[in-house]
């Protein structure tokens, strides 16, 4: 929920007053320009800062969340002056789902003071939130501004409009050297601190723990490049609590900001990465036994909608990816007695893809490969829809389900050894699928079949999904056929800070993302490069080649990604052509994952 849409800054100087916001209008005007006044702008740990410079001042502002709350504090400093600057802080409210826009006609919010600041209910039974000041003077306002103009829904053909509420101005004389402090929260405020140096302090310290968790789980660490510590702080970012009936301390990975929740194939593939190569195993095993309570028929569900309703469960790979989270997760930390407790669910979930179960998913005894799908349904991460159009339904034999299923099973027969349960049956399913698995090979093309045994036969498409087949841990191709998947790859896929997911010499390629939902759609497996992929990408280069300089090398382009989209994170995709243009999320959770992952892997890789 959108609760607090900005804190928009005036400061007077000498005399001269200076608008530091700024806002894009219905009509294209821009009003005010307060960018005119940023001298400088970084990252500290996670902090964003800006340098606001006029006259011979200079003002600085950090904004950052309390952990675990939804609670923010915007910190200013006047840092630099021979005078005093009165400021003044308008704080903008709303009340509306993220993905929604306010219209707000004659809305009347309930915008009552409080000490140093305003309690907002934007109707009865809404949650209250507030907004306050560690000084100066506080005047209530209840002002609807119109019309702000929302650019990249106006690029994406979505309603562009949003109307914010003016709920308070707060003002103050800072000398220089002196500080105000702004908070706002959905928590009373007898509960909630306002001393923004103490919460400073806190978020710093937070920045710390996480980088020493870092470097003490990975020797190598105070030689990695920087862009890998920026991915090991954002990594932070997508792990959240999600209370659940009975278990209060429950904890979720949530897939990507500002618009994704929590989905079962990211979440376990983000999982070693986010968590285990971090160092925090612990946050590792809650999110494996959550998301293990809700495996039904086999499968682990591929989202958990927004409102909180019933889970979906369209996917072929959420499940195995879930196998091979475990597995990692079991190699990392020794933790038998958390196998023993997930043994069960794993081999039921093995049980289900072999005799069968919901979408088409069965094991096909005659190769040992997992055949899914129907028709008008999307199961793997390749899951674009629009309306009934399925854009790429990869219904059949997906290479890297394929390859999962193997790998899995490969996973399952070492993890039944070690839980002390029986391991042949899931050897001679491994084998049996590894032995199916060369019918991927098009000797034509000299790489696998994206799909076999589709409904218009096999796809000789050439994506990105036949790395996989290289990067898990357990590969069913040799040596020879990894090395000339890679090299294609590298020559028809690789797309500077990501992977293509579509060869651009096919007619059905798009190498721009961008327009109305639909076109964007059509865009986002065809063609669409994605920053993960990347990660997958150098894992299969190190194995493929026995080079883990050189798969570094290649993750390096990270560098200017966590730069470029999202500032001090990865993004989710690219355009597939030139320049490269970051587009979708600002911050995606397998992105940042499979960088950090790919990174510490390489040498185990490379030796594998």
């Amino acid at each position: 929920m959108l609760l607090v849409a900005k804190i928009e800054e005036s400061a007077a100087y000498a005399g001269v007053r200076y608008d530091l916001g700024a806002n894009r209008w219905s009509d294209g005007s821009l009003s005010p320009r307060g960018y005119r006044f940023v001298d400088e702008f970084a990252r500290d740990g996670t902090t964003p800062v800006w340098r606001f410079a006029f006259g011979d001042a200079v003002l600085e502002k950090r904004i950052w969340m309390e952990r675990g709350a939804n609670t923010t504090y915007v910190r200013y400093v006047h840092v630099r002056g021979t005078r005093p600057i009165d400021l003044d802080l308008r704080a903008f409210a709303n009340y509306r789902d993220f993905h929604g826009n306010t219209h707000a006609g004659d809305w009347r919010m309930d915008v009552a003071p409080i000490p140093g600041g305003v309690r907002v209910a934007a109707y009865d039974g809404a949650r209250p939130f507030y907004v306050r000041v560690d000084r100066g003077v506080v005047a209530v306002e209840h002002i609807w501004y119109r019309d702000f103009l929302l650019v990249r829904e106006s690029e994406r053909g979505l309603d562009d409009r949003d109307d914010e509420l003016a709920v308070a101005t707060f003002r103050a004389r800072l000398a220089p050297g002196e500080s105000l402090t702004a908070i706002a929260s959905d928590v009373a405020p007898e509960a909630v601190p306002i001393d923004g140096e103490a919460a400073r302090v806190r978020r710093v310290a937070r920045d710390d723990e996480i980088v020493a968790m870092w470097r003490a789980a990975q020797p190598e660490a105070p030689a990695a490049p920087p862009w890998l510590e920026r991915c090991v702080l954002a990594a932070d970012q997508f792990i959240v609590a999600r209370p659940i009936a009975n278990d209060p301390l429950a904890v979720t990975v949530i897939a990507g900001y500002p618009w994704f929740g929590d989905w079962g194939r990211d979440t376990m593939i983000a999982l070693p990465g986010l968590a285990l190569a971090t160092g925090r195993s612990e946050i590792a095993r809650k999110i494996l036994l959550t998301f293990a309570a809700f495996v039904e028929d086999g499968l682990l569900p591929n989202y958990f909608p927004d409102g909180g309703d019933t889970p979906a469960y369209n996917t072929v790979d959420a499940a195995l990816w879930f196998v091979e989270a475990v597995g990692a997760y079991v190699d990392a930390t020794g933790d038998d007695a958390t196998l023993r407790a997930l043994f069960p669910t794993l081999a039921g979930v093995i049980a289900a893809y072999a005799r069968g179960t919901r979408y088409g998913i069965a094991l096909d005894p005659h190769d040992g490969l997992i055949a899914a799908g129907e028709p008008g349904m999307q199961l793997t991460w390749m899951d674009a829809k629009v309306g009934d159009w399925v854009v790429t339904p990869r219904i059949g034999k997906p290479v890297e389900i394929a390859a999962l299923w193997h790998n899995a099973l490969e996973r399952m027969a070492r993890l039944a050894r070690r839980a002390g349960e029986a391991s042949a049956p899931y050897e001679a399913l491994a084998e049996r699928a590894r032995m199916g698995f060369e019918r991927f090979w098009n000797v034509e093309r000299g790489c696998c079949f994206d799909v076999l045994d589709g409904p218009d036969g096999n796809d000789a498409s050439i994506r990105p999904n036949q790395l996989f087949a290289i990067a898990l841990p357990f590969s069913p191709l040799d040596a020879r056929r990894q090395r000339a998947i890679v090299t294609l790859c590298g020559e028809r896929l690789f797309a500077g800070t990501g992977v293509r997911t579509l060869d651009p010499s096919d007619p059905r390629y798009i190498g721009t993302y961008g327009g109305t939902p639909r076109e964007r759609d059509a865009a986002y497996h065809q063609g669409t490069s994605w920053l993960y992929l990347l990660g997958i990408f150098a894992s299969a280069y190190a194995r493929a080649f026995s080079d883990a300089a050189g798969a570094r090398a290649f993750l390096d382009a990270y560098d200017d990604a966590s730069r470029d989209g999202g500032l001090g994170t990865l993004g989710e995709l690219a355009d597939g052509d030139a320049p490269f243009t970051p587009r979708g999320t600002l911050a995606q959770a397998w992105s940042v994952a499979t960088a950090i992952a790919a990174w510490h892997d390489a040498p185990q890789r490379a030796r594998s």
